[in-house]
């Protein structure tokens, strides 16, 4: 079911075309990774899905509604943010409260079991938090929303290696314990690999890639030996990129992966996602 619907949305500041004319969805009932560049593109595109700001041109449409300007929405996505939206001088107990009155599904309850798995004081003032423990707060709310869309930007900035690693878990067993869709927008592509299943990259404004992670990874393969061997294999092929060592080469390839019978003197290998990601940004960059 396409539970977030993206309509030919484009975004302009000044000179800099933040979106041009993108049209994709999101299905209801999945963890995406909108994944891109600092500056590519993915928080102007939050924004405008949050009402928080308007497209230019296009349109959003949530469960068939339209977001702009539109107060039906509001129980039905919540979307943690970079930026700080929250009155510095409330404690975070308050904030709670504030939360609970705003959004009927808000959990105090749960938000307080998560504050204190973090170690989070939730007696003190958010201007008082490190910016590591705003980050926390902000993705305490977040998990403590029973809404159907939950957007994260660039969640994890300036969050230490552990609370990175439980916030993940979190978010699993959150997905695990309802019917959700988790969109989470970031350029650190390695660490969400492991939980998103369908992955949208976007870059320079368009949407590149925008299926499951499973298919993706499918499509591209490495290819490593000698440059003449190499060179010689990729002769026909769909090439994203080249990296050279020495007298070794890599090529980057999106295709079916060759047979054993097809393998020579090569080195065939899987590419990761972020790999994927680098080569397909940076060909189109060229």
């Amino acid at each position: 079911m396409e539970a977030i619907q993206i309509k030919n949305i484009s975004k302009k500041y000044k000179d800099v075309v933040a979106l041009d004319n993108v049209s994709f969805s999101f299905e209801y009932g999945k963890i995406y990774g909108l994944l891109g560049r600092n500056g590519a593109g993915k928080s102007t595109l939050i924004n405008i899905i949050a009402n928080r700001i308007f497209a230019d041109s296009g349109n959003v449409l949530i469960d068939g509604i339209s977001a702009k300007e539109n107060i039906a929405i509001h129980n039905k996505i919540f979307c943690m943010s970079e930026a700080d939206l929250y009155n510095r001088d409330l404690k975070v107990k308050e904030h709670f409260k504030w939360a609970s009155r705003f959004y009927d599904s808000f959990d105090s309850s749960k938000a307080l079991e998560i504050a204190k798995q973090y170690d989070l004081d939730i007696n003190k003032r958010f201007k008082e938090l490190s910016e590591g423990y705003q980050s926390i707060f902000k993705l305490i709310i977040a998990l403590s929303l029973n809404v159907p869309y939950v957007i994260f930007d660039e969640p994890v900035l300036g969050l230490d290696a552990n609370h990175r690693e439980l916030f993940y878990n979190l978010l699993l067993k959150e997905f695990e314990a309802g019917q959700q869709t988790f969109i989470i927008a970031t350029h650190l592509i390695e660490e969400v690999t492991e939980i998103i299943e369908e992955v949208v990259f976007i870059d320079k404004g368009k949407i590149i890639v925008n299926e499951s992670v499973e298919t993706l990874l499918q499509k591209g393969y490495s290819v490593s030996g000698s440059i003449k061997e190499v060179d010689s294999y990729c002769k026909g092929r769909e090439i994203i990129g080249y990296d050279e060592l020495g007298g070794l080469k890599i090529a980057y390839i999106i295709g079916e992966k060759p047979a054993m019978s097809e393998k020579r003197n090569l080195q065939i290998s899987t590419m990761t996602l972020q790999k994927l990601f680098i080569k397909m940004t940076n060909e189109r960059g060229k």
